[in-house]
């Protein structure tokens, strides 16, 4: 990938959403783009990665392991997403695996990399940071309201566990 083509999928993502042309340049600088085949892992459970992805073509599934080699998916990260924000901010290990359906393209950013912004960059290093929490909180909201929707399909079923 180029610089330019790099630019282009970091300007149609929702990390980019605040930043001026010369801010997602810096960034483009320091991304590491690449294509995903079928099924390749970006990220695995229990695996501590200081990066953070952008999905800028493709989906990605969002597993977690059920035990004897199989897994289940809990959520499909599209174009645009984010993946790995929480891993890439706290250090921790990463709580799902995450595989490539179909061909996708990701951006990639080391934690070290993007911290070496600050000094020339302050204001774009806070916007991606503030980018990371809108994105983070629609997560959080989506999963929530699915939250709510499986409570009320459990409740009306009458259910059993």
């Amino acid at each position: 990938m180029s610089i330019e083509n790099d630019f282009a999928s970091l300007r149609r993502s929702t990390l980019s959403a605040s930043l001026t042309d010369d801010e997602v340049e810096a960034l483009a600088v320091i991304a590491c783009c690449r294509r995903l085949a079928d099924q390749e892992v970006l990220i695995k459970e229990g695996n501590v990665d200081n990066s953070l992805h952008i999905i800028t073509e493709g989906a990605i599934a969002v597993t977690r392991d059920i035990g004897k080699g199989e897994y289940t998916t809990i959520h499909v990260l599209r174009t645009g997403d984010l993946a790995g924000e929480m891993g890439f901010i706290s250090g921790q290990p990463h709580t799902a695996t995450l595989r490539s359906l179909g061909r996708t393209q990701v951006c990639s950013f080391e934690r070290d990399a993007f911290e070496s912004l600050l000094a020339e960059h302050p204001w774009l290093v806070y916007r991606v940071m503030q980018n990371i929490v809108k994105v983070s909180q629609d997560i959080l909201r989506r999963m929530n309201a699915q939250h709510v929707e499986l409570t009320k399909y459990v409740s009306r079923s009458h259910a059993l566990y």
